[in-house]
């Protein structure tokens, strides 16, 4: 294991408690925060899985934040392409909430495909980890999304008898854990990457020596954008996951194909990656300079393990021209008059305005899934989802309907270049 490494430059709480309290919106099982960087108010993933700020420069954020001393580098990781080219830029000024560098690295990235805000619905600039979690201690507290960031000095330690306690180990600056896996009533030791950057439950990289290998119960699917392109994998469930005493049965589990994972598995030790869906189960602790983790059970630990039964991928795909019916109460003679209970006349002027909503399209399409064998196409525009206007929800709100209950149907209308057409299916949970 590589010991960690500090450079002469860190982040400093300005106040004089040395802690902080910062919301943050959880989406996806991801917790996105407020960085700003030169002075630019950005919104950022924290991701215990990078060990660089990353900023995805689709939108020449490079120009407004003044990004200088730069030198052209190339970022490998998940994912089946090639490596990404990217700027390394120096002496930086980042701030959260309190806490201030003046000489942050970062890597900007160019490549248009990097762009995690269609999926997700809300404007992501970039991802940050390890330079903040190295130099303080970090609460995240998933219940009530916030995190709470203090200087290792000021921190104290409660008696927390329903906590569990890990060591963390370190390789390339990146936290992982030992945890239990039951398949095919096994229990089998794993050493985990601590991805709060990833959103499914857990991935387990196939090894058969070791038994870890998926039930005959899968189905082949799209698993989420890594740095080096698209991931695709199996999908199932395992007997159990176990923390110590906290046990979660019939967890989901993702065995992402070899190809997409080579860079992953480079570190020989690794079995996979505890991820968002796991992790918001817990208030967790993350304190770097001690090696620790702690984890306290939190509200959503007995959440049932859920997964999109559609087989559909939605994301933004830009805006459209939206008609919408404009009622007014009006003093002129209008058609719709109405006459109240105290004799007054009320005059309604219906009109309509024309409003830009945003678009969502169907990005991926798992096969032989519900929506798929219903006839719906990748590109298809979602206008209506069960009778109403899609642009009338977050994309978040949408894709929950896609993981209600088994039997549950789901009718949508969509625009396939041009011309409006209905589907309906049902919802299909394939590991009843």
């Amino acid at each position: 294991m590589s010991n960690l490494t500090y450079s002469q430059s860190k982040f400093v709480i300005q106040n004089k408690k040395g802690s902080n309290k910062i919301k943050f919106k959880l989406i996806n099982n991801l917790i996105v925060i407020p960085v700003e960087i030169n002075g630019v108010e950005l919104s950022f993933l924290l991701d215990t899985g990078v060990s660089k700020p990353i900023i995805f420069n689709f939108l020449n954020v490079s120009d407004t934040l003044k990004i200088k001393n730069a030198e052209k580098i190339f970022l490998r990781g998940l994912g089946e392409g090639e490596s990404v080219e990217a700027l390394k830029s120096k002496n930086n000024v980042f701030r959260i909430g309190d806490a201030i560098k003046l000489n942050q690295d970062l890597y900007a990235v160019y490549d248009a495909n990097l762009n995690f805000a269609p999926r997700l619905g809300v404007p992501i600039h970039g991802i940050l980890g390890f330079d903040l979690f190295k130099d303080l201690v970090v609460e995240i507290n998933y219940s009530h999304k916030y995190i709470r960031i203090t200087e290792p000095n000021k921190f104290k330690y409660k008696d927390c008898k329903k906590c569990e306690k890990f060591n963390i180990e370190f390789y390339n600056n990146k936290p992982y854990i030992n945890a239990k896996v039951k398949i095919n009533n096994k229990q089998i030791p794993v050493k985990l990457l601590i991805d709060s950057g990833g959103s499914d439950a857990l991935w387990l990289f196939e090894d058969d020596t070791l038994g870890i290998v998926s039930s005959n119960k899968y189905f082949e699917d799209f698993l989420g954008h890594g740095l080096s392109g698209s991931v695709y994998g199996k999908r199932s469930k395992i007997d159990e996951f176990s923390l110590n005493r906290f046990v979660l049965k019939r967890a989901n589990v993702a065995f992402p194909d070899s190809t997409s994972i080579s860079f992953a598995k480079k570190f020989a030790g690794r079995n996979g990656s505890l991820a968002g869906n796991i992790l918001k189960r817990f208030n967790v602790i993350m304190d770097y300079r001690r090696a620790t983790v702690i984890f306290k059970k939190n509200g959503y630990f007995k959440e049932e393990f859920s997964y999109n039964k559609s087989g559909i991928e939605l994301a933004h795909n830009g805006v459209r021209l939206v008609k919408e019916r404009e009622n007014s109460v009006s003093n002129d003679y209008g058609l719709n008059n109405k006459t109240g209970e105290n004799g007054t006349k009320i005059i309604f002027d219906t009109g309509y305005k024309f409003s830009l909503k945003p678009a969502y399209a169907i990005v991926e399409l798992r096969m032989n899934s519900p929506a798929q064998k219903a006839g719906l196409k990748n590109g298809d525009i979602v206008l209506y989802i069960n009778g109403k206007p899609t642009h009338q929800f977050s994309l978040q709100e949408i894709m929950y309907k896609f993981y209600e209950d088994d039997g549950t149907k789901i009718r949508l209308r969509i625009d396939r270049g041009g011309v409006v057409l209905n589907y309906s299916f049902v919802l299909e949970d394939f590991f009843k």
